[in-house]
């Protein structure tokens, strides 16, 4: 089975980059330092227009976890109504309940709208937050999730290797499985060897220097060297990445 490598794009100019490096497909998003927000329209509208390899757009309304309200759920709804004519593969997306389960109902009428447009739903790292990975999985199979991006419920891939390879192998031929969360060049050998899963989510970033960023106020969103900067994709991150990937 072809191995496939995703990178993790925060802008118009990350998804070019990551296409110039050969990823296979793109997740775009906003903010990515916030674990990923719904992007721009004019983001999406532009990577369509520029990109000609598949294209995943995260449906996240805000930060933090992923219990939404009447209202975040609308604008969920909404903005998979206002991009679903653009030719992108698929939506990210994931709602849970108070409790951390599955917000079955919620995930449903996301499915339903996103499949409206037939487009793929993706399942996104919300699943590492619940409490039942099994439990859960039987269900997004049975509401018609194609993929499911997760670390195997720890921080980092490498260190959910064992859970990533119990539900590659119980479920691998039933829904597909993108393993990510600190995911690289470095540990792709490893994380295919043991897991035996064929996708791969990495961001491959590097910082960018902004020097309006701190002067009389602070719009630094990082206390460490790099407060002045931003991130961005790295075209040699993204080439080793890619390469780890095919090569395993």
């Amino acid at each position: 089975m072809k191995r496939i490598a995703e990178i993790c794009c925060g802008s118009l100019e990350d998804a070019l980059i990551a296409q110039k490096a050969g990823a296979d497909r793109i997740e775009l998003n906003n903010a990515v330092y916030l674990g990923g927000l719904t992007p721009s329209m004019g983001t999406i509208k532009l990577t369509a227009e520029n990109c000609n390899i598949p294209i995943v757009v995260m449906v996240r309304p805000r930060p933090g976890g992923f219990c939404y309200n009447d209202y975040e759920f609308k604008t969920m709804i909404s903005d998979i109504e206002a991009m679903g004519n653009y030719n992108i593969e698929g939506f990210a997306f994931g709602c849970l309940d108070e409790n951390r389960n599955i917000d079955k109902e919620k995930n449903k009428t996301i499915i339903s709208t996103i499949h409206k447009y037939h487009k793929d739903a993706i399942f996104h790292r919300a699943f590492d937050c619940v409490k039942d990975p099994y439990e859960t999985m039987k269900i997004l199979i049975d509401l018609g999730v194609k993929r499911v991006l997760t670390s195997g419920l720890k921080p980092k891939a490498a260190e959910g290797a064992n859970l990533l390879s119990e539900l590659q192998y119980m479920y691998g031929d039933k829904i597909e499985i993108l393993a990510g969360g600190g995911v690289n060049a470095s540990n792709c050998s490893y994380l295919i060897n043991k897991t035996g899963i064929s996708q791969y989510h990495s961001s491959c970033r590097i910082w960018r220097a902004d020097p309006t960023t701190v002067s009389n106020v602070s719009y630094a969103y990082t206390q460490s060297a790099h407060e002045e900067c931003y991130e961005i994709v790295s075209y040699d991150k993204a080439l080793e990445f890619i390469k780890a990937v095919r090569e395993g």
